[in-house]
């Protein structure tokens, strides 16, 4: 766009042809000065704190005008700088000299001030919209340990971070992505930890990005991924500051995005994804067998309803004797073959898991488990599916909420049907085939350069980063950083 004129009116017209049926733009005229110099201001209303506006930008410049300390024609050219530094008193103030700055910065919940005469305008920041107050993180909740989470605010959000890492070598870099959106994004890490080569990696990807907009960072998540046609999330996501502030610390990097409050954290592993805040927070004894409950859960979510398939169809004589009798009397009476039974089971758990979601509040609740309820008690009284069935299904539906990661257990809810597929077509040996496919597919994964399944791929194993994966021992032996991340600094512990 043109540079800013110095005709004030010229001005205005040509922001109100750019903001043609803007009915939420602001233009407040005051006048100052002997000669009546005329000042606008001009908002979004309801992007701004007007009060701020009104108490410490117009209230003052009328004030100093009518105690005759406003000299208008002593400063002539320099007016404006002397407007900045004694006539208002707002914290931030930019001068702008190119009319698609004012623009972007009226967009952004600036107020921008034009004076008659001078071909520059002033900033002033005055963001001021409604926001969710500071409450606890309902997908990612805690017995023990901070309560306080992530909102749609980009600025809350880094503070929330900075309270916890009071040292300045931790840096914030901001960007803006999305052609029309022009979203905020904050890239964060500590500069003597994190590995160079993973910065600048997490840089080139952002900066390539010429998308619209970026309304979520799910959205960002996609675009910058290793492999984006996975069903396993390579890219963490949170929304609890704590969990952000450990892993800036172990020399990875956050990424968060204004209007979410699910922040990025790169890279992420299998380790990363089975671990939850609460970890670190309980025992080591404790946390160590909820770590071996969740592996426990993986195994349980991906192959159960697969292995009911393959023996019940293909391997009946490799179970007990007494077991073989009583699987075979439950679907006695059953229409259907075992693969139809598991597929109809499975796709109304997926039903009423996604109608809970979309209800929010108890009627979700209360949809799930109600709904749960009756269709397995009337499907088997109606001899449609087997006792043994609905066994199965109630098992791998709670497995895959003691997963942490909701993104993880997602994936391995997709694999789930295809190891069910696999098993109705080859048995127990379409199932091997899937685990051997499923290994194969994680081993070659990568989260910006960094082996997914590190570090029980053999990464970092003699530098004792299986103290903090399979199990988590005693903080007083975890002295190192995880070595997968490569940081600069190892140790994060010294024994006195």
């Amino acid at each position: 766009m043109d540079a800013i004129q110095k005709d004030l009116n010229k001005n205005i017209q040509i922001l109100k042809e750019i903001f043609k049926d803007c009915d939420d733009i602001v233009y407040r005229f005051i006048q100052i000065g002997k000669n009546k110099k005329q000042i606008c201001f001009v908002f979004i209303d309801g992007l701004i704190d007007k009060q701020l506006i009104s108490e410490y930008a117009i209230q003052l410049l009328l004030t100093i005008d009518e105690n005759g300390n406003l000299d208008v024609n002593k400063f002539k050219s320099n007016l404006l700088d002397t407007i900045a530094k004694e006539a208002i008193a707002v914290v931030e103030v930019d001068e702008k000299s190119q009319m698609g700055e004012i623009v972007d910065s009226i967009l952004f919940g600036d107020t921008i001030l034009l004076v008659d005469g001078i071909a520059q305008a002033l900033a002033l920041s005055s963001r001021g919209w409604s926001t969710r107050g500071i409450a606890e993180p309902e997908t990612e909740t805690v017995v023990r340990g901070p309560r306080d989470g992530f909102g749609e605010t980009l600025k809350m959000n880094t503070v929330l971070v900075r309270r916890r890492i009071r040292d300045p070598n931790l840096k914030i870099k901001n960007l803006q992505i999305g052609r029309r959106s022009k979203t905020d994004i904050s890239v964060m890490y500590i500069e003597d930890i994190v590995n160079d080569e993973l910065l600048k990696e997490v840089f080139e990807r952002l900066n390539k990005i010429d998308i619209d907009a970026i309304l979520d960072s799910a959205m960002l998540e996609q675009l910058i991924e290793d492999n984006y046609i996975s069903p396993l999330p390579q890219i963490e996501n949170t929304e609890r500051p704590d969990t952000v502030a450990a892993s800036l610390y172990e020399g990875r990097i956050a990424i968060l995005v204004d209007n979410t409050p699910f922040a990025l954290i790169v890279p992420a592993t299998v380790g990363t994804l089975l671990q939850s805040a609460e970890d670190y927070y309980s025992r080591w004894t404790i946390s160590s067998f909820i770590r071996i409950l969740r592996l426990l859960a993986v195994f349980l979510v991906t192959l159960s309803p697969a292995l009911y398939i393959a023996i019940t169809s293909f391997h009946p004589g490799i179970i007990p004797t007494l077991l073989t009798y009583y699987v075979a009397a439950s679907r006695v009476n059953v229409p259907f073959s075992a693969v139809v039974e598991a597929f109809l089971m499975e796709i109304t758990i997926e039903l009423l898991r996604e109608a809970g979601t979309r209800i929010s509040g108890p009627i979700g609740t209360i949809i799930g488990i109600v709904g749960g309820l009756i269709i397995g008690q009337a499907a088997v009284e109606a001899a449609i599916v087997s006792p043994l069935m609905i066994i199965i299904v109630a098992i791998t539906t709670v497995a895959a909420f003691a997963l942490p990661s909701y993104e993880f257990a997602s994936g391995l809810r997709f694999c789930r049907f295809i190891f069910m597929i696999l098993a109705a077509l080859f048995g127990l040996y379409g199932v091997m085939l899937g685990v051997v496919m499923l290994f194969t597919h994680m081993a070659r994964l990568n989260s910006f350069g960094i082996p997914f399944t590190s570090p029980y791929s053999g990464l970092g194993i003699e530098e004792g980063d299986l103290k903090d994966t399979l199990i988590k021992s005693p903080i007083q032996d975890m002295e190192k950083r995880p070595e997968f991340t490569f940081p600069k600094n190892r140790r994060r512990l010294r024994r006195r």
